[in-house]
């Protein structure tokens, strides 16, 4: 009986070996689990029905710097993570100096306007000469028409011709002097009228150089970091803060070449973050890349390193301010047939 139960035994084990040795190209489901989760860093999902894509958050990010202006902080309200509105101001410099030019500005162009009444003073008083002057050589003629007519008739003599010419040639050339100055005079207050436009212009901008003196925010946003300090000396494009608008996000991510034919400009996908468990945020492919590039470093193995890749763009609505640039995060897109619209 013993030596039955020992054969019987060996039966039973060689049985099951060669089941086992038949059944080694199926292995078993666990074995595959791996492959799944390596996919899904290149954009593929164990779900056939939808591509996954991790990546991280981004934003429209602004370093934002005084212009033409050289000062010391003198306000400087928010730190980093604050929320700020457009129009909010970020920092202030010392604007004594800028505050003097206009100063200067005004009272050359103060200048300039008095300069314009002298100008056109001048040319009402000449004006008046040269009325002055055309009578008067109206009245020599007469008085040389009337001394030649006398010399003609015997009753006048040589010499009160020769008075009366004179006096004539000179109210004259009077006339032709006085005209002159009087078209001088229309020049200095078009003159006058000129410098009044630069002294203006350069008023205009000593007012502008001094609103640079304040530093405003371009947009509603975050600020991300703070690179000066109160009481620093800042020179024109020297960074103050970095602006972050987050309230419209995106997430950058890759897909595989393969792939790229399975989704489209435009179409929606559900983002998802380690952060916060569960929710899900609605976003829409904004772009996706006309050249294929390689898997980025962040994926080790070489295998996924020179496997081509398309980058592309999932925009989302931040209105919490949940997602924030740097953050990772996974993207669930629906798979579209190739060639489906």
């Amino acid at each position: 009986m013993r030596r039955w139960a020992v054969l019987i035994g060996v039966a039973i084990v060689t049985g099951l070996g060669l089941a086992a040795y038949r059944n080694l190209d199926a292995p078993p489901a666990w074995l595959e689990e791996p492959a799944n989760v390596v996919g899904a860093w290149l954009g593929k999902s164990a779900n056939s029905g939808a591509i996954l894509v991790s990546g991280n958050i981004e934003a429209h990010e602004s370093i934002v710097s005084f212009k033409s202006v050289q000062s010391r902080i003198v306000e400087l309200p928010f730190d980093e993570g604050q929320s700020v509105k457009a129009g909010t101001l970020l920092a202030r410099v010392d604007a004594a100096d800028y505050n003097q030019q206009v100063v200067i500005a005004q009272a050359t162009l103060n200048a300039q306007m008095r300069q314009l009444d002298v100008a056109e003073q001048n040319v009402d008083a000449t004006r008046r000469t040269v009325v002055s002057d055309e009578a008067d050589v109206a009245l020599k003629k007469l008085e040389f028409d009337r001394a030649q007519t006398l010399l003609n008739k015997g009753a006048g003599t040589v010499d009160a011709r020769d008075v009366a010419e004179t006096a004539s040639k000179q109210s004259a050339a009077a006339l032709d002097r006085d005209k002159a100055l009087e078209a001088a005079a229309d020049k200095s207050v078009a003159l006058a009228i000129a410098n009044i436009g630069s002294a203006r212009a350069a008023l205009d901008m000593a007012k502008i150089v001094l609103d640079y003196t304040t530093l405003k925010a371009p947009f509603d946003g975050v600020i991300l970091v703070r690179q000066a300090e109160l009481g620093e000396v800042v020179s024109p494009g020297a960074a103050i803060v970095t602006l972050a608008d987050i309230d419209h996000v995106w997430l950058r991510a890759y897909v595989n070449e393969p792939d790229v034919g399975k989704i489209r400009l435009g179409e929606a996908a559900t983002v998802t973050t380690d952060s916060y468990p569960g929710k899900e945020y609605p976003g829409r492919i904004s772009f996706i890349s006309e050249a294929a590039e390689f898997t980025p470093k962040s994926v080790e193995t070489h295998a996924e390193r020179v496997t081509l890749v398309y980058r592309i763009r999932i925009d989302i609505d931040n209105p919490s301010h949940e997602l924030v640039p740097g953050l990772p995060a996974d993207a669930k897109i629906p798979v579209r047939a190739p060639g489906q619209p």
